[in-house]
């Protein structure tokens, strides 16, 4: 399936709207609702200036607001009977991703919330603005870094034309492969919050004719064709995705979100296959990022 197939079939997704406030930090306070059950959020509260999205994790989901919303929550039960609410919580946007959503540099990449935009004087420094939304992660995770680290060293010096980005959640990696001047970017999550938030970093940084995003399993669109596999993922989906024949009609690839115990595992599956491990990343002990190339 080509990449301009797959724009046409997920075209829609281009007009889901996702709200932003300029220069104003959305997140700074957060209401989280959680539900067991999935209620069906009617356009009236999509449309409500505080909400901010829904996070669904099979049976369960987490409505999230920037102000105190009781009555909506109460109005949401009602209209979907079954459902219960189980916990609210309150807490800033900092505590829910588990760190500060501040500027910061990968290399010459520079990394900054819409609302908090760093004075530039070098001209050559290429800015990503990325807006964390409520998925998990302000990209300052190890495994999110040494990923960019890597597409940074591998765009810089092969000449990188598709990526394909699996579980992009915000989509930073696939904006640090446009602006390192990839031309035909897929971003996949298969979570409908992140496939939204990433869609709303690619208008932020008009990357819209370079940078594709959409919902689906990784493991299922591994025959997509590209240069640069990029796959920042939990092993249980991981293990399936390099056991497919496709990975090999790859040129690149890199792994990451594996620890330890789960890298051998990688690193010996990966052995019985004609690639070649050229680094592997674990600066915090802990997290593993894995860069390879197919041979042959």
């Amino acid at each position: 399936m080509s990449f301009y197939s797959i724009k046409i079939i997920f075209h829609y997704y281009a007009i889901v709207k996702f709200k932003f406030c300029k220069m104003i930090n959305p997140y700074h306070h957060l209401y989280i609702y959680y539900f067991d059950g999935v209620p069906q959020i009617s356009k009236t509260v999509q449309n409500n200036y505080a909400f901010l999205g829904t996070w669904v994790e099979e049976d369960i989901s987490f409505l999230f607001f920037s102000s105190f919303c009781d009555d909506i929550v109460e109005q949401i039960l009602e209209k979907n009977k079954g459902i219960s609410l189980v916990d609210t919580y309150e807490m800033t946007g900092e505590q829910w991703h588990g760190d500060k959503i501040e500027p910061y540099y990968v290399n010459d990449l520079c990394i900054y919330p819409p609302w908090n935009k760093p004075a530039f004087t070098d001209e050559i420094i290429k800015q990503i603005l990325l807006d964390p939304g409520v998925v998990f992660g302000t990209g300052r995770h190890q495994t999110t870094e040494d990923c960019l680290y890597l597409i940074h060293r591998l765009c810089t010096n092969y000449r990188i034309q598709s990526v394909l980005d699996i579980g992009t959640g915000t989509g930073l990696l696939s904006l640090g492969a446009a602006a390192l001047d990839c031309k035909q970017v897929m971003a996949c999550d298969f979570n409908h919050l992140a496939v939204k938030t990433t869609l709303n970093n690619i208008r932020l940084n008009g990357f819209e004719d370079r940078i594709l995003a959409f919902q689906a399993k990784g493991e299922e669109i591994m025959s997509i064709p590209c240069d640069l596999l990029i796959a920042n993922i939990h092993y249980d989906i991981m293990r399936h995705m390099i056991e497919s024949p496709f990975l090999l009609e790859k040129k690149w690839f890199i792994l990451s979100g594996i620890l330890n115990s789960e890298t051998k595992k990688v690193l010996d599956s990966l052995s019985r296959k004609n690639v070649h491990i050229i680094e592997r990343r674990c600066p915090d002990g802990i997290w593993n990022t894995l860069l390879g190339k197919i041979l042959g």
